[in-house]
């Protein structure tokens, strides 16, 4: 059985793949230039999620407004590693911090937030294990942008090529295009202040 809270993710000696969802008029330029450019928001949080599904469930498959395409951005390890250790879950729990007034001070000032949701299954059920949102603040989304990422992929295609598969009832020809993702390993002394490996 899994844990509840466990990172899961596409990932080799040195990078992690998060996946976002865009309009065109952002995701277009982003491939173009490897990073993003505006109109992208560099003045708000921005969320990355290394679950796949997860993703597919919130973008309804690449067709929610303002969510039509859906990339895949490769970045460091390096990188991910600090957004976790920089990071303060977006809802108070006794196991991470002594008290709300401590967790609510931090909160305010964590240039990352977490949470957690249920996985998604491919065909978008919940699951009992969860699924880590990772928002990084105007405040490292420079960082993110010019630093960490190494490469943009546009699956947009292959999540309409799944989304039809789903359709007909093909869902096991749908599985074999997700990604490999497995679980990622951390610390203790990273994982603990965000409940990672707890249940």
């Amino acid at each position: 059985m899994k844990p509840e809270h466990e990172i899961r993710a596409d990932y080799d000696r040195d990078t992690l793949v998060v996946y976002q969802a865009y309009s065109r008029n952002i995701a277009v330029p982003a491939l173009a230039h490897g990073r993003f450019v505006e109109p992208f928001s560099f003045q708000r949080m921005t969320w990355i999620k290394p679950s796949f599904l997860w993703l597919m469930h919130r973008s309804q498959w690449a067709q929610k407004s303002g969510q039509e395409h859906i990339l895949a951005i490769r970045i460091t390890r390096r990188g991910w590693e600090q957004a976790l250790a920089s990071a303060v879950l977006s809802v108070y729990s006794a196991q991470a911090h002594r008290s709300k007034p401590e967790w609510a001070d931090a909160f305010a000032k964590a240039p990352v937030h977490v949470q957690w949701d249920p996985e998604r299954n491919i065909r978008g059920a919940a699951l009992p294990h969860g699924s880590i949102q990772v928002g990084i603040s105007r405040d490292l989304i420079r960082d993110y942008n010019e630093n960490w990422i190494v490469e943009i992929r546009d699956l947009t295609p292959l999540v309409a090529k799944m989304r039809d598969l789903i359709r007909r009832g093909e869902v096991q020809a749908a599985s074999r295009h997700l990604p490999p993702e497995k679980p990622y390993p951390v610390t203790s002394a990273l994982g603990r202040h965000l409940l990672l490996g707890t249940s």
